[in-house]
């Protein structure tokens, strides 16, 4: 059996999550991540994946429906699963499912509506406004209103359990792959340049949400020799070059995602600061998981289901205080021992509930009952 993982934008972070979805599958299924690419170029974390990626170049509307019957054709399994409900995504898929008389399951890992919400009054008019933009405002309301179109839902955080209800599948990770004792912490330490220095590190796309320069003003509070290590930060932008500027801070552009552990196993501590924002209230950070896996000691935001996650197995802090963050940063810094303890507790947890095997107990029974509906 053929599944057409269609994403929203090949060229964006978010064919992360569809690039999850795939490995999960693949073993049992063939797979495919299919859809527009607004970007040059494929998103450069999954350019080596082995998952087959294929992808139209495609443009605003009107030009847009233009590109419609060539994206069409790349959905062409036994089952379409639409990674979030945009209009590039879940309205291609339901287009498709139309026309193909295909099974559609949707997969919701982000409150699409609560990143144009944030931008206040102003900025909802400029981007309702906005109607060239294929994934604008207007159209991903539309979206969001269709999601019980779908033939099943699955859903990465409880916020969007409650909101949309389905099958709970969290960002989660190989733990078999995933293995700390396969990689060597000196040897990425060395790569990162830090020595011996004690070390914090993000890993991931830092929008503002992601609460990157919370983290730079907490370290830079412990003062001493820490390094914080940035991990997926285009350098040539206006906020890296910010924080490059502070002494302690390193800077890493992005990695492929089969890289992350050759530079997370190097952290000493890895810190999740997201803000409590309307983007944030459905999202849980892929990247709590990766830390995870990995058995690193974790300083974390109360945002969305982050407490539950780490709860015994983390520290957990108030969004956006920098206090409270630089003292739980300084805490496990301070004390190895409690830090190696949480992170040995973090990769249990991860191996018995946020590991492929208990997602694949979920998503490889209802896989089945949707084909089997059709059939």
């Amino acid at each position: 059996m053929k599944i057409s993982i269609l994403a929203f934008d090949l060229s964006d972070n978010a064919v992360g999550r569809a690039e999850l979805l795939a490995r999960l599958l693949a073993p049992r299924y063939e797979v495919a991540v299919v859809g527009p690419r607004f970007g040059p170029g494929l998103w450069a974390p999954v350019a080596s994946s082995a998952i087959e990626h294929r992808s139209v170049a495609a443009r605003r509307l009107p030009r847009f429906l233009a590109d419609l019957p060539a994206l069409l054709r790349l959905a062409d399994g036994d089952i379409i699963y639409a990674s979030k409900p945009r209009p590039t995504s879940y309205g291609l898929a339901l287009l498709a499912r139309r026309q193909r008389r295909r099974p559609l399951v949707l997969d919701i890992d982000d409150w699409e509506l609560g990143f144009f919400y944030r931008a206040g009054f102003w900025g909802r008019v400029g981007r309702a406004l906005n109607l060239g933009n294929p994934n604008g405002l207007p159209w991903t309301w539309l979206c969001e209103r269709l999601v019980g179109a779908a033939d099943a839902l699955t859903v990465a955080s409880r916020f969007l359990e409650r909101r949309f209800g389905g099958a709970l599948v969290p960002h989660v990770r190989d733990t078999e792959v995933w293995d700390p004792a396969r990689f060597d912490p000196e040897a990425a330490r060395a790569r990162l340049g830090v020595g011996r220095r004690p070390l914090v590190m993000f890993l991931g796309t830092p929008r503002a949400y992601k609460g990157v320069d919370d983290l730079v003003d907490a370290v830079g509070r412990l003062g001493g020799d820490v390094v914080l290590a940035l991990i997926g930060v285009k350098p040539a932008t206006p906020a890296a070059r910010r924080w490059a500027s502070r002494p302690f801070v390193r800077i890493v552009g992005e990695v492929p995602f089969d890289d992350v552990p050759r530079y997370l196993v190097a952290a000493d501590v890895v810190a999740v600061p997201q803000r409590a924002t309307t983007d944030t209230m459905g999202q849980v950070p892929a990247k709590l998981f990766d830390a995870m896996a990995l058995g690193r000691p974790i300083v974390a935001t109360a945002v969305s289901m982050i407490p539950e996650i780490l709860d015994g197995c983390g520290l957990v802090v108030a969004a956006g205080d920098v206090g409270q963050l630089a003292a739980a940063l300084g805490r496990l810094l301070d004390d190895r021992d409690a830090a190696a303890a949480l992170g040995r507790r973090a990769r249990r947890r991860c191996m018995a509930e946020y590991g492929f095997t208990a997602a694949r107990a979920q998503l490889y029974p209802l896989m089945e009952k949707i084909a089997a509906a059709v059939r």
